[in-house]
């Protein structure tokens, strides 16, 4: 896993009831690395279903929105568990750093493409995708040049995941309009236009960072 002053900054990480579950984590015979590999199983029935919504009837879409919306919160607290077991469980292993970085991009990839394709527009998901691992690879860039790692946002992965989640509840609400999927397609063109500048913000600190040096 990541190292303790590369850790994205949480407020949940302190809360009582996830202190709570990842003390019980950490006594389980559970490795943060198969928390991590869960992430990507609970982003694939976040894509999925987020898929299948689109051209679902009025009832079984409200129900696969409200599934995408709790899968895609699942992921998130998959996310928050494994470097809590892993840091403060002290259960970190050699192969951590990989664990913590690539399951975060494929489900951020199975996220996003797979709404979508259920709003009908997979370009579109997949340049919200494409932004998303930019951000990604731009933190990580500049950790990799000797920075410190940068979270910031307007788009990163807690505020595209929020958007999502958002843009999935405020779809139910759809046919008070007659509306089919115009909620999903705004949020993903917010956060492939907010992951786009959060990539340009990271490469100019990282710019900033070197020639300061």
């Amino acid at each position: 896993m990541a190292q303790d002053e590369n850790r994205r900054p949480l407020a949940s990480r302190d809360s009582g009831w996830a202190r709570s579950i990842a003390r019980r984590l950490s006594a389980a015979a559970i490795t943060p690395n198969q928390i991590s590999m869960a992430s990507m199983v609970m982003a694939a029935f976040a894509g999925i279903t987020f898929w299948q919504a689109g051209a679902a009837e009025a009832g079984p879409r409200a129900a696969l929105l409200l599934a995408a919306a709790l899968f895609c919160q699942l992921r998130l607290l998959c996310n928050l568990f494994d470097g809590m077991v892993a840091i403060e469980g002290s259960k970190q292993e050699p192969d951590g750093p990989f664990w913590n970085e690539f399951p975060d991009r494929v489900a951020d990839i199975l996220i996003l493409v797979g709404a979508g394709c259920g709003a009908g527009v997979p370009a579109l998901g997949w340049a919200a995708a494409g932004f998303a691992v930019l951000t990604a690879y731009t933190r990580e860039l500049g950790r990799a040049c000797g920075l410190p790692a940068d979270f910031s946002g307007p788009m990163a992965k807690q505020h595209r995941m929020a958007t999502i989640t958002a843009a999935a509840l405020l779809s139910l609400l759809e046919p008070l309009w007659r509306g089919h999927n115009e909620v999903l397609i705004i949020a993903l063109w917010l956060i492939a236009a907010g992951a786009a500048i959060t990539a340009i913000r990271r490469a100019m600190s990282v710019a900033r960072g070197l020639r300061a040096r």
